[in-house]
Parts: C-alpha cells; sequence; structure tokens
C-alpha cells in the first residue's frame, strides 16, 4: 500500500506517467501500455481439471493403498480391492472439491473489478470496461462507483471513500487531493478525478488475490497419516523380516508363507483411515450446522482441537461495525443540553454516519424538556468542515456549530487549557470526535465535545474470556492506529501490548520467527495490512502454532485461507466466506466455542481409533509371527484374518460417531507417546492371548478348530477393547455412542454364529467354547486391560 506513488504530487505523477489530467491519455498511447502493462485483470493459469485430479493418486498414503489394492487382487481379494479403489477415488474427489474453493475465492475477486469505468481520452469522456484501464488514464468516480484501479486524486468534492472491505476502517474515509484512493474501494459521498497508478495485479486488490492464491495451510491430518502408516508398517516389516529369517533357518518354504505376509500387510496399512477421518469429520459439520457453524473444509474440525491461537479481526468481527456516540463533554451547559445542540445541527438526510450516530442517541435519551425548531440548517462543507443551524429554543434564538475541534476552538474567545487537555485525552484514546459551540445574542461559547467508537458486541468480553479459559492465546489485529487498538484491547481484557504492523513489515523477509516471538508477546497488532494479517499467520505456523484467524472483509481472505481454522463471520463478504474453512451463520463469535468443543470431541474418537488400530496391528501380527516361530504354525488362516479385517471395521468406523469428551486444553498430537502406550498395551493383550493359546491350545482335535476358538476371542478382544481405549477414566464412566454399541453387539452376534456354526467359512466349535472365548475376553478386558490403562495414565504414558 505504501508503494503507489504516495508521496509524488500530482503534477510530478502525470510526468512520471507522461499523462494530462485535463485530456487523459490518447488511445494510441492506451493500446500501447496495455501491450507494456496488461489489461486491468487478474490473469490466472489455469491446470486441467484431469492433471489436478490424477495427482490426488501420488503422495504416501495413496501409493501404499493402490500397493494394498494390488496384493488383495494378487490374494484374490476382488471386493476388498472394489472398495480401497471406491475410497481412493473418494477422497481424490473430496480433495478436488477443496482445491476448487481457491479458485472460486480468486474468480469473486476479479468479478468484482468487471465494471464500467467513466474515463478521460483524448479530452473526451467516455465508458469503457475496466480492464481497459491503464496506468497514465484519467477517471472520475462519482457516488457509488467501484474504484477500478488504484490512482491518485487530481481534484475531489466532498469525497468520502468506504475502505472497510478492503481494510477493515468502519468509517468512510474522508480523501482530497494528491491522496490514493484504492481498488476495491467504493465512493461513499462525492465526487472525484484521479489518475490511475497501478492496474491489474499490481494493485492493491490484485496482490490481495495473489496471496489467497499463494495461501496453503498445512495439511495436518496429512502428516499424521502418513506418521500413522510409517509406524505400522516400521511395526510389521520388523516382524515379517524376523519371520523369512527363521523360515529360511528351518529351510521351510517361504512361498507358503507369502500368502499370511500379504494379509499382515494388508492388516497393518490402515485402509480405513481416510474413511474415519471422513465420517468424523462430516459427523462433526452436520453436528455444527445446528449450533450455526457451516464447515466448508472437514480439516478444520479437528484443527479446530489443535488450534493454541486465534487472530481476531477487530471491525464487525468484535465490534458492531457501527458508529455510535462512546462520551460526552459538555462546558458552562449540562450535557443534555449539550447533546441537545448537536442534534440540532445534525441532518439526518445527509446520510453521514456521525450525524446518524448522533441522531440516534439522542433519541435513544429523550429527556429534553425543551421545545425548538430549526429556522436554517447550513450542511457540512469541506471548506470550512461544520455544519451550521439557526434554531428557536423555548423562544430564543441559537446559533449553533458542529464540526472539527480545532475549526470551532478558533470561534471561541475564552480559556482553553481544559478544553485542550480533554481533546488530548480523547485523541489519544483513539476517539474520533467532533466539537459544538454556540451563541445566543453573544459570543461564541464552546459547548462540549462529543466522541464516537465503534461499540464492542455485547457477547465479545465472554467470549474472550471463555477462549482463554480453553487455553487459547487469542490476538486482535486491526487496520486501526494504535491508541484505537489498545483503547479496544484494553476494554476487552485482552492486554495493552500492542505491537505496530510497521515491526512486522520491515522484519518480514527476514525471519519469520522474528515476527512469531513479537506476535506471541503481544496481545493486539496495530496499522495492520491484508498482507500483514497473512505473513503473522504464516509466522506463527513456523513456530508449529496451529492458527485460527477470523475476518469480514476482502482483506482478510488471504489470511482466513492460510490458517488451519479459517473463520467468517456472519456478515462476511463472499470473497472471505469462500477463501474460509469454516463460516459462521449467526451474528458475533460466540459459535466458536462449539467449533472448538466439537473439535476437541472429534480429536478423541480419532485418538481411540489411532490406538485401536496400532494396539490390533501389534497384538495380531506378533501373535501370528512369535506363535509361528516359536511353534511352526499359524494361530490363524488366512480366511480367519479376512474375516476379522471384514467384520472389525463396523465397529473401527463406529468410533467416528463415539461420544467423546473434549480436553479443557488443546490438542497435541504425540504420536510418540500415543504409540508407547499401545505398545505397551498390546504387549499386555499379546501375553493374554498368547498364554490363553499355551492353556488350550490341546484341548483341540484340529488346527482348524484352533484357528476358529482363536479367532473368536481375537475378534471379542477386538470388539471391547475401544470401549476401553475411548475413556481416559474407567470404561464405566461414560457411555458410548449408540451407533458403536448397536455394532459391537451385532458383530458379537456375527462371531458367535460364526464360532458355532462356521457357516462354512470356518470350522465350528461349538457354544462352549464360545462362550468361554467371550467370557476371557470380557475379564481380560474389562478387569485386567482397563486398570492396567489407568495405570499407564498415571504414570503419564497416557492417550
Amino acid at each position: 500500500m505504501e508503494d503507489n506513488y504516495k508521496d509524488v504530487d500530482v503534477e510530478k505523477l502525470s510526468k512520471l506517467l507522461n499523462t494530462s489530467p485535463d485530456k487523459g491519455l490518447s488511445e494510441y498511447e492506451v493500446k500501447n501500455r496495455i501491450l507494456k502493462y496488461g489489461r486491468n485483470v487478474i490473469e490466472t493459469k489455469q491446470e486441467s481439471f484431469l492433471i489436478k485430479f490424477l495427482k490426488k493418486f501420488y503422495g504416501l498414503t495413496p501409493v501404499l493403498l493402490i500397493i494394498t489394492m494390488l496384493f488383495s487382487l494378487f490374494i484374490g481379494r476382488i471386493i476388498d480391492s472394489i472398495i480401497i479403489l471406491f475410497l481412493l477415488i473418494l477422497n481424490a474427489i473430496i480433495s478436488s472439491i477443496h482445491d476448487q474453493k481457491a479458485n472460486k475465492a480468486v474468480e469473486m475477486l476479479k468479478k468484482k473489478l468487471s465494471v464500467k469505468c467513466l474515463v478521460v481520452r483524448d479530452g473526451n469522456i467516455r465508458t469503457v470496461d475496466s480492464e481497459e484501464i491503464v496506468p497514465g488514464d484519467v477517471i472520475i468516480l462519482k457516488l457509488g462507483n467501484f474504484v477500478p484501479a488504484d490512482a491518485k486524486i487530481i481534484e475531489s468534492e466532498n469525497l468520502e471513500v468506504d475502505q472497510s472491505a478492503l481494510t477493515g476502517e468502519s468509517l468512510p474515509v474522508e480523501k482530497k487531493r494528491n491522496d490514493i484512493i484504492y481498488s476495491g474501494s467504493i465512493i461513499k459521498k462525492g465526487k472525484c478525478r484521479a489518475i490511475v497508478t497501478r492496474t491489474g495485479k499490481n494493485t492493491y486488490f490484485g496482490k490481495t488475490i495473489n496471496l489467497v492464491k499463494e495461501a496453503r495451510p498445512k495439511l495436518h491430518m496429512e502428516q499424521i497419516s502418513s506418521r500413522i502408516i510409517n509406524y505400522l508398517l516400521l511395526i510389521i516389516s520388523i516382524m515379517l523380516i524376523l519371520m523369512f529369517f527363521f523360515i529360511y533357518l528351518r529351510h521351510g518354504n517361504i512361498l507358503h508363507a507369502i500368502p499370511i505376509a500379504l494379509l499382515l500387510i494388508l492388516f497393518a496399512i490402515p485402509v480405513a483411515l481416510p474413511a474415519m477421518f471422513t465420517i468424523s469429520m462430516a459427523v462433526g459439520s452436520v453436528e455444527l450446522i445446528k449450533k450455526g457453524v457451516l464447515i466448508t473444509k472437514l480439516s478444520a474440525v479437528e484443527d479446530a482441537s489443535t488450534m493454541d491461537v486465534i487472530c481476531v479481526d477487530k471491525t464487525g468481527t468484535l465490534t458492531e461495525n457501527k458508529l455510535t456516540v462512546a462520551e460526552l463533554i459538555s462546558y458552562h451547559i449540562s450535557e443534555e443540553e449539550m447533546l441537545l445542540y448537536a442534534y440540532l445541527a445534525s441532518d439526518e438526510e445527509s446520510g453521514d454516519p456521525l450525524d446518524n450516530a448522533i441522531i440516534e442517541y439522542y433519541r435513544s435519551k429523550g429527556n429534553t424538556n425543551k421545545k425548538f425548531s430549526k429556522i436554517k440548517f447550513i450542511p457540512f462543507d469541506p471548506s470550512t468542515r461544520r455544519t451550521e443551524s439557526i434554531v428557536d429554543i423555548d423562544g430564543k434564538e441559537y446559533h449553533i456549530i458542529k464540526g472539527a475541534h480545532e475549526i470551532v476552538e478558533d470561534l471561541v474567545n475564552e480559556s482553553k487549557e481544559t478544553i485542550e487537555q480533554d481533546s488530548k485525552k480523547l485523541s489519544s484514546r483513539g476517539f474520533r470526535f467532533l466539537a459544538v459551540a454556540y451563541k445566543n445574542n453573544g459570543e461564541w461559547k464552546y459547548a462540549g465535545m462529543i466522541a464516537f467508537h465503534d461499540p464492542i458486541r455485547e457477547d465479545t468480553p465472554g467470549l474472550i474470556a471463555e477462549l482463554k479459559s480453553m487455553g487459547i492465546d487469542v490476538k486482535m489485529i486491526t487496520g486501526d492506529a494504535e491508541p484505537i487498538a489498545k483503547e479496544v484491547g484494553s476494554e476487552l481484557m485482552l492486554g495493552e501490548r500492542v505491537i505496530n504492523a510497521r515491526e512486522i513489515r520491515i522484519n518480514k523477509n527476514i525471519d519469520p520467527i522474528t515476527i512469531a516471538n513479537r506476535v506471541e508477546e503481544s496481545n493486539v497488532v496495530a496499522e495492520a495490512y491484508p498482507e500483514d494479517k497473512y505473513v503473522i499467520v504464516k509466522a506463527l505456523q513456523s513456530k508449529n502454532h496451529i492458527v485460527g484467524m477470523t475476518g469480514d472483509g476482502v482483506n482478510d481472505s488471504p489470511a482466513l485461507k492460510q490458517a488451519e481454522v479459517g473463520i467468517a463471520v456472519s456478515n462476511a463478504t463472499d470473497v472471505a466466506k469462500s477463501a474460509a474453512s469454516v463460516v459462521l451463520t449467526s451474528p458475533g463469535l460466540i459459535n466458536i466455542v462449539d467449533l472448538i468443543d466439537t473439535g476437541r470431541s472429534i480429536y478423541q474418537r480419532i485418538v481411540t481409533w489411532v490406538l485401536n488400530k496400532i494396539v490390533k496391528t501389534f497384538e495380531v501380527s506378533f501373535l501370528i509371527i512369535i506363535i509361528f516361530l516359536l511353534f511352526n504354525r499359524f494361530i490363524l488362516s488366512s480366511t480367519d484374518i479376512l474375516l476379522f479385517l471384514f467384520l472389525i471395521d463396523f465397529v473401527t468406523l463406529s468410533i467416528s460417531t463415539d461420544n467423546e469428551r473434549g480436553s479443557k486444553n488443546p490438542e497435541k498430537w504425540n504420536l510418540n507417546k500415543l504409540v508407547k502406550f499401545s505398545v505397551i498395551f498390546g504387549i499386555v493383550t499379546l501375553s493374554e492371548i498368547f498364554f490363553t493359546y499355551i492353556i488350550i491350545n490341546r484341548k483341540f482335535s484340529s488346527v482348524d478348530e484352533i484357528h476358529t476358538f482363536f479367532f473368536t476371542l481375537i475378534m471379542f478382544y477386538g470388539l471391547f477393547t475401544p470401549l476401553v481405549l475411548r475413556e481416559r477414566r474407567h470404561f464405566w464412566k461414560s457411555m458410548p455412542g449408540r451407533t458403536m454399541l448397536l455394532s459391537i453387539i451385532a458383530d458379537s452376534l456375527a462371531v458367535i454364529l460364526l464360532g458355532v456354526f462356521g457357516l462354512s467359512l470356518i470350522k465350528p466349535i461349538g457354544l462352549d467354547y464360545v462362550l468361554l472365548s467371550l467370557v476371557i475376553a470380557l475379564f481380560f478386558t474389562f478387569i485386567i486391560n482397563d486398570n492396567i490403562k489407568i495405570l499407564l495414565n498415571s504414570a503419564g504414558i497416557s492417550r
């Protein structure tokens, strides 16, 4: 924003751009400049949808799934191959849809530039498409016009520009000769003639588009998925190497072990992991819709659970984005009288936000008993910077003026020491204020001052306190000046440590860690541009923070997209909503608490799934291989493993709908800790099943019966273990979700039927042995293993 011929006056700029403020450019020159600078549009390089889609099949997880699919085909599991292929395609489609969101945000920004504009060419005024505008063009802008390019004002008449969508400023900004107006602004009052300085991607607006395209949030779920797969493959690889090594030493037939080895690899690869994540997030999204939170990017739900910093935009987010009277200071007369004078010097039809604030405040008080009428009203004039009114109050004529403090102060002839002190206090607190003076057949008297502010939303202080209690560091980022930022920060109990965004702009090309350190030390960032917000989010991410960002305007869209949890408020622009991963559908930010609570609950569901998967992989794969190494036989057949994989998925996927409790602080993925817990827990269950095998294997007359008994036992372990892992406390402290409970019951009945009757799939062993396996699993899981879990938790080895 600062490098836009800001300090160059109109005369010098005209020479630099070789243009005439009166005649503009010639059509011939315009054609040359279009060739030089390009059209006033944002060019985007589009990759074909097919290429983007095919790239979704490249990466650790999809490659491993493809290998698994080929293994499944090799061993004749056609249905499994089809299911894996379906999951691969489904995940590719979902990912492609999310990618399209960035393009959608860019397209919305580009469409805002597709407007007509009045331009001076060869001394004549004509209407052209905004994309034909070039640097050096002289444009004419009037009330309601969209500013199509950055430009420097040649002349203006009572000009006010709405920059709220760009800078977050709640008030229209007065602009005059030599000021810069930015593309994306809207003319709210008056008109102007200006020289275009920058077009297309070089404008302030265009740079925002580029930031939206560049923004790439960290994909934490992909990182976690890859690490989980690495751990599981490491476990199974070690065991398979040992197995094949012993087969070689015994001069056994390695080919006979290949089917089991392939199934164990298939068992280790978490084929259902993407589906588990997707279902968990989708279920959470449905829950959140009912609470006024719309999820547009599924991973944001899980990221909300680990979010430890949230950067909150001030205007329209923490505040109402509406100007109101904040304070009255009166001299000589009462505040009531001073407010009446200000009211009589205001005009509702002008649409001026300051006048409207005074009128609304006066009417809300409604406590004057005076009779009055207006005799004459002189509207605001930029040259005098005041409004004037001649009125009759209780039969006496008064002359009242309302305007800039220095203008009013010059009219009065009285001691100004107190007035100056009060005006400095208001300025230091960041208030915008007007002065009021009056006279009644005598000298002008300084009636008082009226201070204005953008009020804090009623629910904001409570929200800030609740977010802090949830362990989240709240940072307010605003385009407002330091005094205003400090005042709001104090009012919200955020703290008074304010950093000026100029520091960030100085350091942004040096070291993101330095920026992150300064932001961490501060409560508020003042005078921030959109690119500063984006840089702040990236800097915090460089220190491994999971960052949330709230906003409502175009200026917020790059940071909203870069943040793991980009939250667009209910009144946000379409561009901001498109860039965000979360959209609030009701006013305020209080629903963020629901988002975090739901996210933390979902995080616990995913942790339960991960723990259960590692425990099962360790338990089953080690058990099969250890018994093979010691007794030269497999405890399960290939069919048993296939049945286990098929039946257990119903329960493991139902974990995604469980009633898990979230923690009080931001969650943090610690896979080393989870693996340590899972391995110890897996060793316990492995030992229990192993010693059961030592005791009971001689009771059966055939290997097939041993396979069936241990299939039922391992299945019951697999069904009941999630009930223990899902709860940090004893398993009975909370009730599992209805879907999960029904899945466990249904699977248990299916296992009993298989064990008793075989159903042409496995060797039947009778009801007594099936019930024995059920009792063993119930005893060890809920009596022994639940208490071991508590001991591990007390030793600091917990989930």
